[in-house]
């Protein structure tokens, strides 16, 4: 039985495509269906649809539910459409007609938005913790490491000195910055569309301020035909958020994956993170950054599937957007898992020391010995032009003392500075948390 029904069914073929994987997706968004309905109950009843009475049995009914979400035992029976119909389903068949009242003033449509948007929210705050958890991680390694050298590269070829330090500091502050993609993503999935029902109002008189206080959003879509033309527009927003931090991890596994190569020699892990080959016995694998390389290349993927999908759609709401949930909640997935993967690769990682002493590194130090004679007074052209003479005839024998120290370089990484740019870019979730907590009290 759906929502919809009257005296005819689809038939199963058209049933069976339509819904397509939507009954797994819809199991996430269980507890957001429920704040959502929670909400909009004290608002009906504060404009006069529903009885004090009734409003207290639907909040009761609606506990009884969350709590059966929270204990893994909800489920959606067979031949419900969806979770929306099946938490009124429930509320009716326990407590009779009031269940029915409560879909009144809403749709589908703005009970699937709000339910995105919560369950969005939850996820953005997830992932923007578990970034934090690896960006702390990285900092701590780039202090440790600041004065181990290694070698740097331009077009894969040797180039100047670095230092593990250096490298770790880079990809925290990377991830500092992807995460004003995060703050962009969360400004727009932060606003009500709870009233907008179909996507043209309702002649009920809503209380959409009421709602979106209730929930704990900054703002609400205040024009209904907008709010349902923010489904899809959202999901972009996110898919670009979601790329950039897989970017940033990106670099982090092909960089380990080159550094761990027995030609390189650079770091190394415990055997335990790593896998072996069936027949050759030596075989130390980095199938862990593999992977990460695999799921972040696809995460950086879905900006571009999203917006194919969302090309030629005019105002209102279509069934393809139905298609923005496999999408978008597998990539939280995959890159909330290649975070904290890349997090135990890190908190294990053993780098090689003194790798600079080797001969085979003595033209990285070019650059240094044209900046020293600079500093003696030469012209960068005269000295660039010495040291690259020394350098063709075997001449070029020089120090591997680095010494930088403007911002940003091997001396001077400005870790706390790079710290002060993670917490401004930072988004306070304090509201969103707190307005869950007293709706359920």
């Amino acid at each position: 039985m759906k929502l919809w029904q009257k005296d005819k069914t689809s038939k199963k073929e058209v049933e069976t495509f339509t819904i397509g994987r939507d009954p797994e997706f819809d199991l996430i968004l269980a507890p957001f269906d429920v704040s959502g309905s929670m909400a909009h109950a004290h608002m009906l009843a504060s404009i006069g649809l529903l009885t004090e009475k009734e409003l207290q049995v639907l909040i009761k009914g609606l506990k009884e539910i969350r709590e059966e979400i929270r204990k893994g035992i909800f489920t959606i029976a067979p031949g419900v459409e969806d979770v929306h119909s099946q938490v009124e389903f429930l509320l009716t068949e326990r407590y009779g007609d009031i269940g029915k009242k409560l879909h009144s003033g809403r749709s589908r449509n703005d009970q699937v938005l709000v339910d995105l948007k919560l369950y969005y929210r939850h996820a953005i705050q997830q992932t923007v913790e578990e970034t934090q958890n690896l960006f702390d991680l990285l900092v701590d390694l780039a202090e440790k490491h600041k004065d181990d050298l290694m070698p740097g590269y331009t077009h894969t070829q040797l180039a100047m000195p670095s230092s593990f330090g250096l490298w770790f500091g880079s990809l925290a502050e990377g991830l500092a910055e992807d995460m004003h993609l995060w703050q962009s993503a969360y400004a727009l999935v932060n606003r009500n569309p709870l009233g907008s029902a179909a996507g043209y109002g309702s002649s009920f008189p809503l209380n959409r301020t009421m709602t979106t206080e209730l929930l704990g959003f900054a703002d609400m879509h205040y024009n209904v035909i907008n709010a349902q033309n923010s489904r899809g527009k959202t999901e972009k927003f996110l898919s670009f958020a979601l790329a950039g931090t897989a970017g940033t991890l990106n670099r982090l596994a092909t960089d380990a994956i080159m550094y761990m190569n027995q030609h390189f020699g650079f770091i190394h892990f415990p055997d335990e993170l790593t896998t072996g080959s069936s027949i050759m016995p030596h075989k130390k694998n980095p199938d862990v950054f593999e992977l990460i390389r695999a799921k972040t290349n696809q995460i950086q993927a879905y900006p571009q599937s999203i917006m194919m999908l969302l090309t030629n759609l005019s105002t209102g709401y279509h069934r393809d957007l139905q298609l923005l949930k496999e999408t978008i909640f597998p990539a939280f997935e995959q890159l909330n898992d290649s975070l904290k993967i890349a997090r135990l690769m890190l908190e294990n990682i053993k780098v090689k020391k003194n790798l600079l002493d080797n001969d085979f590194f003595a033209y990285l130090f070019s650059v240094e010995e044209v900046n020293r004679l600079v500093l003696e007074g030469m012209p960068f052209r005269d000295a660039y032009k010495k040291v690259g003479m020394d350098i063709e005839k075997d001449n070029f024998a020089p120090g591997t003392k680095v010494k930088h120290t403007h911002e940003g370089s091997i001396g001077n990484l400005c870790l706390e500075e790079i710290k002060e740019k993670m917490k401004a870019s930072g988004i306070d979730f304090s509201k969103a948390i707190q307005a869950e907590e007293k709706l359920w009290q």
